[in-house]
């Protein structure tokens, strides 16, 4: 049974539709924005140097006096973060006790410095370290824990335990990260499942529960292993929290505003991490922050009772009935008549549906992921798709995590990559109606790919061409999905979406590690994330165009259509002279009417055998396999 015809009768594209999808599915993106990327904020490192204990009186007022004193500069000038000067601290805290406070200020030791001997020892840092608290009162960087200890005798001891991810524990920092994404990755896989389980409406309650209780659990974390195990539970919901909503829309509307549905789903998604900027604006402290992105998320379940079960699924396991009242409050709501013998309609064309499928159940064959690699075309996209699709992961998640480091306010830095995704949304709106699929994939991954790779030959407007890197990313994801979803045959193209997705999970495990080696190289990032984006804009030229095509549905049409070269993806041979043959032709051929045009037949070396011509199940013409 055609599920969109029903939708059709009870209003494809309603008040209902549009109640639902406004007030409740796109603010239930706001929990996958917000907990995927808080922990860039949460983990934040800020700028630290050497702890020296003789000179901490003077730390609170004179800090470029105590780093004058005991820090070195590095090759560009600053001050270095992992080593000290080896001197005798106590000799130079007698002078500063006897100098007053407007001289200090003044001269910051100048007198001093020039008695001290130049080559004094540069050792690591031997007490810990001192952080900056101007933009950030506390991180899990800096995080000092007290634990008060009462002994047997009474006696009260406590002490102080300090995480100091910073100069060679600093991987620790990228390693939350990586367990972010292998959580991401695992959640991705068992969400497919479990939606087709649980039904739309459980699965997005039970993970956004989860979600929200490990999110906050995580703000009491006792060290920094236990933190560690909670980003990694919530790194489990995020794939399920981004999808279930917009797995909701596209089944709740007609097939013609499901372009509408992406688009909009993705507007929400960017709104949520311009919110969550402003939330990191007015919330510095990470334990407080963790509270501020999970509780009031809470809010989400009063639309427990108003947000509806797929009728679309319910219908697909069986459950009849609760479709069948969906579906008189949407066409209620949405203002539409329905008949009185809609329901028995509906279920007489339910039952022989179920038959129908009953009797082809025998001879129908399960299709698994070697199905996708059996024939040459469908092999050869399968592989460019999840290429691009593993670029587009990789460098829109490496963008996002790379924002903080671009110097300047981190904050706003990360607002103008939520914002400026903004306006390519509005453009994508009718250009994937009058452009197609594939030229706006292309031109998207080249343009995103070249500002990033550009950010080596112009260092100055380094933020200029990352916006403009962020524009192409979040355009080309935007059209990926969709663009895949009309060339993965029918049978195939829920398993062909989900292993293209999984394996482009991989990307956020990755790419916190290459962010990492950016620490001694600020572009080098932007530069292998530009190259992976070209790579994949190029390689997306190979795939043919689907705007206003029928969608295969069987492996043997996903087979006849081909790869393409620059333009389209079938075309038609022109006749080629050749000497006419030396019998004469039947007497009855038929003469082709005026203005049509005539393939060129092939004879066939045989005197039994037909004329054979291949015909793309997409454009209907005359195919050149590659």
């Amino acid at each position: 049974m055609d599920f969109d015809e029903v939708l059709r009768e009870v209003g494809s594209f309603g008040l209902y539709q549009k109640v639902i999808i406004c007030s409740v599915l796109l603010p239930a993106a706001l929990p996958c924005a917000f907990h995927a990327y808080s922990q860039l904020f949460i983990a934040a490192t800020p700028q630290h140097w050497c702890r020296v204990p003789e000179l901490e009186p003077w730390i609170q007022d004179y800090v470029p006096l105590v780093k004058n004193l005991s820090i070195p500069r590095n090759s560009q000038g600053g001050y270095a973060e992992c080593s000290m000067y080896a001197r005798n601290y106590s000799d130079i805290v007698r002078y500063l006790e006897y100098r007053p406070p407007p001289e200090l200020l003044r001269q910051q030791a100048d007198d001093l410095l020039k008695q001290l001997p130049d080559n004094a020892q540069v050792v690591p840092c031997q007490h810990g370290w001192n952080y900056d608290r101007s933009i950030y009162s506390s991180t899990v960087v800096q995080e000092v824990r007290s634990i008060e200890i009462i002994t047997p005798s009474l006696w009260q001891n406590s002490f102080h335990l300090k995480w100091n991810l910073v100069c060679d524990q600093s991987f620790l920092v990228t390693l939350a990260l990586v367990i972010f994404g292998v959580g991401g990755l695992l959640g991705n896989y068992v969400f497919g499942y479990l939606v087709d389980l649980w039904g739309r409406r459980p699965s997005f309650y039970a993970y956004l529960l989860m979600e929200i209780a490990a999110c906050a659990a995580s703000a009491f974390a006792w060290n920094y292993y236990s933190w560690l195990g909670l980003r990694f539970v919530v790194g489990l919901t995020v794939p399920a929290i981004l999808a279930s909503p917009y797995v909701l829309a596209i089944e709740l509307v007609g097939p013609e505003r499901r372009v509408f549905c992406t688009i909009v789903s993705n507007i929400a998604y960017s709104l949520g991490l311009v919110v969550l900027a402003g939330v990191i604006y007015v919330v510095r402290d990470w334990r407080e922050l963790s509270l501020a992105v999970s509780m009031p998320l809470l809010m989400l379940f009063s639309c427990f009772f108003v947000l509806p079960e797929s009728p679309r699924w319910l219908m697909a396991v069986g459950k009849t009935k609760r479709a069948m009242r969906i579906l008189k409050i949407m066409a209620r709501v949405n203002g539409v008549r329905v008949n009185r013998d809609f329901v028995e309609r509906l279920e007489r064309r339910l039952v022989n549906t179920r038959a129908a499928e009953a009797e082809s159940s025998a001879a129908s064959r399960h299709y698994g992921i070697l199905d996708l690699f059996r024939g040459t075309n469908m092999r050869r996209k399968t592989l460019i798709i999840t290429l691009i699709w593993f670029a587009n992961t990789s460098v829109y998640v490496g963008l996002s995590y790379y924002a903080p480091a671009l110097g300047g306010d981190e904050i706003w830095n990360f607002f103008l990559a939520g914002a400026v995704e903004l306006p390519t949304y509005l453009l994508l709106w009718p250009g994937l109606s009058y452009f197609g699929r594939r030229w706006i994939l292309f031109i998207s991954m080249l343009v995103g790919g070249v500002a990033c790779v550009a950010t080596f030959l112009y260092p100055d407007i380094t933020l200029l061409l990352y916006c403009v890197g962020k524009m192409g990313i979040s355009s080309s994801f935007v059209v990926l999905p969709l663009l895949a979803s009309e060339l993965y045959p029918t049978v195939v193209r829920g398993l062909g979406m989900s292993f293209s997705s999984v394996v482009a999970m991989v990307g956020p495990i990755v790419i916190p590690l290459i962010n990492h080696m950016g620490q001694q190289m600020l572009v080098l990032p932007l530069i292998v994330m530009g190259a992976l984006l070209i790579l994949g804009g190029f390689a997306s030229l190979l795939l043919p165009e689907t705007r206003n095509r029928n969608l295969p549905q069987t492996l043997e049409e996903g087979e006849a259509v081909p790869l393409s070269f620059l333009l389209c993806c079938c075309v038609e041979n022109e006749p080629k002279p050749r000497t006419p043959p030396t019998r004469t032709p039947p007497p009855n051929r038929g003469v082709p009417q005026s203005g049509v045009r005539v393939l060129p037949q092939v004879e066939s070396p045989g005197p039994h055998r037909a004329t054979c011509k291949v015909v793309c199940s997409i454009c209907k013409k005359e195919m050149r396999t590659l």
